[in-house]
C-alpha cells in the first residue's frame, strides 16, 4: 500500500514483527486515524512467553524498517479472529483505539536529526519535536513548509525541496534524506552582514515594485496603510521618539530608490534626515476622520525620491487619537507587519520611562539580503545559474498557457484596468473547516491544496475552460535572520491546474499537489521575470499570466499593546484590486488548537463585476466545498453549483398567461 507517497510493502512489517522472540504472529494493515490520515496498525499474538510491551516492540520494529514503516499502533491479541475455513479473518480484528494510544518520544541522535528536530519546532513554534514527530500534523502548512526547508538547506548546507519534507514529513524521515544529500553543488552561502559596495542593488522583489511604481507614482495600488485608533493618555513626544527608534532599527523606512543609466538602486538615509512629524491634526468628527484617512492612504509615493513612509496622528477627542502609519510595498510585506508593531510596542514603552529600547541589534538589514540575494541566484545570463535554471521550469510550465480566463463578467473589460476594488466577505464554518482538514490529511495534502484544487473547480464551472491558472504570494523569508525584518520579501507564483469534469476531486487533489510543490520549489525568481520568459501577450485590459489570486493569511499577527492605551485596528478604507478576482482565507481555531472556521472574502475589480454576482460565486464555493468533503471521489462534473433559489429563477422559460407563446430561438 501507499502512505504518505511511499510504497510500503505490510509483509516487511510483520517478518520483522515476528523477529521478537515473544510474537507468535503478526498481521500490518491500514486503518483510518481520527484524524483522517491512513496509519499503519500491526497486530500481534503472543508466543506464551509473556505478552510483549508495546513501546519495547515498536523500538524493535525501528530496528528493521525505515522510519515510514513503523506502525503507528500495536495492538495484543488474545487470539486470532479466524474464517470457517481456519483464515485470518481480518474484517474481525478490532478497531484499535487510539484515544489511549502514548506516543514514546524519541529525542534526536545525530547532528542532521537534532537540525531537523530544531527546525520544525522554531518555525511551528514549538517547545520541541521529536524523531518520529510529523512536520503537517503539528501543524505545518504549504508556507511554513518553505521556511522550514530554506532553514535546513542553510544549517547543513545541503539543498532539499519543499517536496522531498512532504515525502518525509518526520524529523527522521527528513533528516535522513538531508545525511543522503549532495553537499558538492547545494549548499548556499550563509545570510550575514558584510561590506557594502558604492551601489547597492535592489533586491528581485523591490526591482518589481520599483517598476510599477515608476510607471505611476500616483496608483495606490501598492500602499501598505495602518491605521490605529489609541483611547486613553497618549505621549505623543514618547511615540515620536519610539518611531525614530524603529526607523532607525529598520533600513528600508528610510530608503529611497533613485534609477540611473545602470538601473535602479538603494540608498539608506542617516535616521535624522526621516522627518517623523507627529502633530496632532484635530478632525471634527468620524467622517472627517475618515476622510483624511482614505486621503492618507491613498496619496502618492515616489520610491525614486521619497522614503516609502509617512506617519500622521489625527486628534478626534480629547483621549482620542487615530495613527496612521502609510508604507509603501517596496519596504514592507504582509509578514512585516508583527515585527514592526513588536518594536513600535517596545520602543513606546521604553520611551515613556525615558529610556532607549534595550533591543538587540539586527544581525542583518535588508540591504545584506539584497546582495546575498543577487549573490546565490545568480544572473539569467549565466545558463547554468540557480534563477536560470528556474526560468527554465517556468517556461517549460507555462508554454501555450490560455492568455485569459474569461469569467462570467457584468460589464465589458475596460481597455485600461482602473485597480478600483471591492470585497464580499463570507464565512466557512467549524464543522466544514474541519472536514476540509480531515480531507487535506487523508490525502497528504494542506489546506491551501484543498481550497485550491476547490477554487480551480468553481473556476472551471464559471468560464468552461480546462486548463486554469492562479496566482497566489509566497513569504520569501527562509532564513531566520529575516524573521524580525521589516522589508519586502514576497514575491507570486502561477500555480496552472489542468481540470477534467470526468475525474474525481480525489485525483484533482494529487494534481494540484503536484503543481504546487513544483511551483513552491521554484518561488524564488520574481514573477515579473517570470513574465518576461514566458513572454505572454501584454493587455492594458487585465493582468498577465493569471487574472484570479489565491491568498492563505497565515501571516503572524501584528498586536500592539501600549500602556495606558487601549488599540483598535480601524478599516483604511481603501480597496484595491490587483487583478480580476482574489480569493483570501484564514484560519480560525479553537482553546484547544481545533479548526473553528475560516473567514473568507472575495476581491473583485468593480471594472468588471458587481457583489452580487461575486456573492454568487463565494455561495457556489462553499457548496463545492461541501460537496467535495462529502464525497471526494465523485467526479468533479456531477457537482451541483447552483443553489435552489438559483435554480427556481433560471427554469422557468414560459413568460405570463397573457404574453403569446414565443419559442426559446425567438427570444
Amino acid at each position: 500500500m501507499k502512505i504518505r507517497g511511499f510504497r510500503i510493502e505490510l509483509g516487511e512489517i510483520d517478518a520483522a514483527l515476528t523477529r521478537h522472540p515473544r510474537v507468535a504472529f503478526a498481521v500490518t494493515l491500514g486503518r483510518t486515524a481520527p484524524s483522517g490520515d491512513t496509519v499503519l496498525v500491526s497486530y500481534v499474538l503472543p508466543s506464551g512467553d509473556g505478552e510483549p510491551d508495546v513501546a519495547e516492540l515498536t523500538d524493535h520494529v525501528r530496528g528493521f524498517v525505515p522510519a515510514h514503516m513503523v506502525p503507528a499502533t500495536i495492538v495484543i491479541l488474545d487470539e486470532l479472529p479466524l474464517t470457517p475455513v481456519g483464515k485470518l479473518d481480518r474484517q474481525g480484528l478490532p478497531t484499535p483505539d487510539f484515544a489511549i494510544v502514548r506516543t514514546v518520544f524519541r529525542a534526536s541522535t545525530n547532528s542532521a536529526e537534532h537540525t531537523v528536530a530544531d527546525v520544525f519546532a522554531e518555525v511551528l513554534g514549538l517547545g520541541r519535536a521529536g524523531l518520529d514527530d510529523n512536520f503537517f500534523d503539528l501543524g505545518g502548512n504549504s508556507l511554513s513548509a518553505t521556511r522550514a526547508v530554506a532553514r535546513i538547506n542553510s544549517a547543513l548546507g545541503v539543498g532539499l525541496g519543499v517536496r522531498e519534507l512532504f515525502e518525509s514529513p518526520t524529523v527522521a524521515g527528513l533528516a535522513a534524506r538531508a545525511a543522503a544529500a549532495d553537499r558538492r553543488t547545494a549548499a548556499r552561502p550563509a545570510l550575514t552582514a558584510g561590506p557594502r559596495p558604492d551601489r547597492v542593488p535592489l533586491s528581485l522583489a523591490q526591482q518589481r515594485m520599483w517598476i510599477v511604481n515608476q510607471v505611476d507614482t500616483t496608483s495606490p495600488a501598492y500602499n501598505v496603510p495602518i491605521a490605529l485608533r489609541l483611547t486613553g493618555e497618549l505621549d505623543i513626544d514618547a511615540l515620536r521618539a519610539a518611531f525614530g527608534d524603529v526607523v532607525e532599527r529598520h533600513e528600508p523606512l528610510r530608503t529611497v530608490y533613485p534609477g540611473s543609466a545602470d538601473g535602479p538602486h538603494q540608498v539608506v538615509l542617516p535616521a535624522d534626515r526621516v522627518t517623523v512629524d507627529l502633530t496632532p491634526v484635530t478632525v471634527s468628527d468620524e467622517a472627517a476622520m475618515r476622510t483624511e484617512l482614505v486621503t492618507l492612504a491613498s496619496a502618492e509615493f515616489n520610491v525614486s525620491r521619497d522614503v516609502p513612509m509617512r506617519i500622521a496622528v489625527l486628534r478626534t477627542g480629547p483621549d482620542q487619537h487615530v495613527v496612521v502609519l502609510v508604507l509603501h510595498h517596496i519596504a514592507a510585506d504582509g509578514s512585516s507587519m508583527a515585527p514592526l508593531a513588536r518594536d513600535v510596542m517596545v520602543a513606546y514603552t521604553a520611551r515613556t520611562h525615558g529610556r532607549p529600547p534595550g533591543w538587540a541589534p539586527m544581525p542583518v538589514q535588508y540591504a545584506d539580503f539584497a546582495l546575498w540575494q543577487r549573490r546565490t541566484l545568480g544572473s539569467d545570463t549565466d545558463p547554468d545559474s540557480p534563477i536560470s535554471a528556474q526560468l527554465d521550469y517556468w517556461r517549460r510550465t507555462l508554454d501555450g498557457m490560455p492568455e485569459l480566463l474569461e469569467l462570467p463578467t457584468d460589464r465589458r473589460r475596460p481597455l485600461q484596468r482602473s485597480s478600483h476594488g471591492a470585497t464580499v466577505a463570507f464565512a466557512i464554518g467549524a464543522d466544514l473547516h474541519k472536514k476540509l482538514s480531515d480531507l487535506a490529511r487523508g490525502h497528504d495534502s494542506t489546506l491551501f491544496m484543498v481550497a485550491h484544487a476547490a477554487l480551480a473547480v468553481l473556476l472551471g464551472r464559471l468560464s468552461g475552460e480546462t486548463d486554469l491558472a492562479v496566482g497566489t504570494p509566497v513569504a520569501g523569508r527562509g532564513d531566520a535572520a529575516l524573521d524580525e525584518m521589516v522589508g519586502m520579501f514576497v514575491n507570486t507564483v502561477v500555480l496552472r491546474t489542468r481540470v477534467a469534469p470526468e475525474r474525481s476531486f480525489t485525483d484533482l487533489m494529487a494534481h494540484v499537489r503536484e503543481t504546487d510543490l513544483g511551483a513552491f520549489g521554484h518561488a524564488e525568481v520574481p514573477f515579473d521575470r517570470v513574465v518576461q520568459a514566458v513572454d505572454p501577450v501584454r493587455s492594458t485590459a487585465h493582468t498577465p499570466l493569471f487574472q484570479v489570486l489565491l491568498e492563505f493569511q497565515n501571516t503572524e499577527e501584528g498586536r500592539l499593546e501600549l500602556p495606558e492605551l487601549t488599540v483598535e485596528v480601524v478599516d483604511a478604507g481603501v480597496e484595491v484590486a490587483k487583478c480580476d478576482l482574489y480569493l483570501t482565507l484564514s484560519e480560525n481555531v479553537d482553546a484547544a488548537g481545533e479548526p473553528a472556521g475560516m473567514s473568507a472574502a472575495f476581491g473583485f475589480a468593480t471594472d468588471i463585476l458587481d457583489a452580487s454576482t461575486v456573492r454568487g460565486f463565494a455561495d457556489q464555493f462553499v457548496r463545492i466545498l461541501d460537496a467535495v468533503t462529502a464525497s471526494p471521489d465523485r467526479p468533479i462534473g456531477d457537482i451541483a453549483v447552483i443553489g435552489v433559489a438559483e435554480l427556481e429563477c433560471l427554469t422557468p422559460v414560459v413568460g405570463e398567461v397573457s404574453v403569446s407563446e414565443v419559442t426559446l430561438p425567438e427570444l
